[in-house]
């Protein structure tokens, strides 16, 4: 356990990195038919929802990934899946397990603990920052 510890935030450096790269690779996929296409008819340029969803799964999947933002990227893509699940799949069938809507109930979880927890410091927004640079260095001189 002291090394889950002691690596916290390397873990969710890797979690954030994960869970954006997925993210952005479904939004790609719709967006550009690549990594094997959209899940269902491609939707047009501007097309609501389709289009707009796979625009914020894109640039928020990115956005998550590096740090930049991620907070606010977390908070969208979570509200994003958070109306996929209640529009598209709960009608269907009440539980996940029945009506497809794993994916959008996971990621919306998975965005909301980013958008609670932050990106941590290996994000690139942490780096960037000096006054944060210089509070995560006085963090590492005091433990």
């Amino acid at each position: 356990m002291e090394l889950l510890d002691k690596n916290q935030g390397l873990f969710l450096a890797l979690y954030r990195f994960v869970l954006g790269l997925l993210f952005a690779c479904h939004g790609a996929a719709t967006l550009f038919n690549v990594l094997g296409g959209p899940q269902g008819p491609a939707p047009g340029f501007g097309q609501w929802p389709g289009w707009w969803a796979a625009a914020i799964e894109l640039v928020g999947g990115v956005l998550v990934l590096l740090g930049l933002g991620a907070r606010a990227a977390a908070v969208l893509c979570s509200g994003t899946m958070a109306y996929a699940y209640f529009v598209v799949h709960q009608p269907q069938a009440l539980f996940p397990i029945e009506n497809g809507g794993e994916k959008a109930a996971l990621f919306c979880w998975g965005f909301l603990l980013i958008a609670v927890l932050g990106p941590g410091r290996w994000a690139l927004s942490t780096l960037l920052t000096p006054s944060r640079q210089l509070a995560r260095e006085q963090e590492l001189n005091a433990g």
